[in-house]
């Protein structure tokens, strides 16, 4: 794993949690008339920012899979995973986020708030059980793959960004709650991947060759 690619996989699994939780920070708390625009627009932005959440477990499978047929099915295990979140969570922010938004600006409360609700929250099951699989899965793989003391900072990683997984259940992004999940997912999946990335490198033997002569096949 080169300087490069650990920096790519630590981009991946910190940037799109951290730009969540700042993104929560201004999330309403409850949907009304006058916080209609903002929730609205709020959730356009998610449409772009959530599906990025999903690389996170996934930069922690890809640093840590072993080599061959094995980690090429723990890899595609986990974009299978990430797709499902990713669909199931637009449906999501596309239902409460921005139609509920933008129903309230063009019809005040009413019904079709809580109906639109109502499908949202049972739509998107799917999609967090689904980020939740993808983060047990990274973590096994990192505390596997992690070498020495290293796997004490692949076991914190784990606890944080499995926790934050759980949480991620119910939480949204919602201050404080939803906030503190988006970064226990980025320091989590951050610490795995930089713990898996320092696994020691297979080393090649050379036969030492005297001056001079030849060294036969074996």
């Amino acid at each position: 794993m080169t300087a490069m690619r650990l920096s790519a996989a630590v981009a991946a699994t910190a940037l799109p949690a951290v730009a969540l939780a700042v993104l929560g920070t201004s999330h309403p708390v409850a949907l009304t008339p006058e916080w209609a625009p903002w929730w609205r627009d709020l959730h356009v932005i998610g449409l772009v920012l959530f599906p990025l959440l999903a690389l996170g477990p996934w930069a922690v499978v890809r640093v840590a899979r072993p080599a061959g047929p094995v980690g090429w099915v723990l890899e595609g295990l986990v974009v299978v995973l990430g797709l499902v979140y990713t669909g199931f969570y637009t449906a999501l922010d596309a239902l409460a986020g921005v139609g509920g938004g933008h129903e309230t600006m063009r019809l005040g409360p009413g019904p079709w708030v809580s109906s639109l609700f109502e499908i949202a929250d049972a739509v998107v099951l799917p999609g967090v059980y689904a980020y939740l699989a993808a983060t047990l899965l990274a973590a096994v793989l990192a505390l596997v793959r992690a070498p020495g003391a290293w796997r004490l900072l692949a076991a914190a990683g784990a606890v944080f960004a499995v926790v934050g997984a759980w949480s991620f259940l119910t939480s949204h992004i919602y201050w404080p709650f939803g906030v503190a999940t988006m970064v226990m997912l980025g320091l989590g999946h951050t610490a795995m991947a930089v713990a898996a990335a320092r696994r020691p490198a297979i080393r090649r033997r050379h036969a030492a060759t005297p001056a001079g002569q030849s060294v036969a096949a074996p």
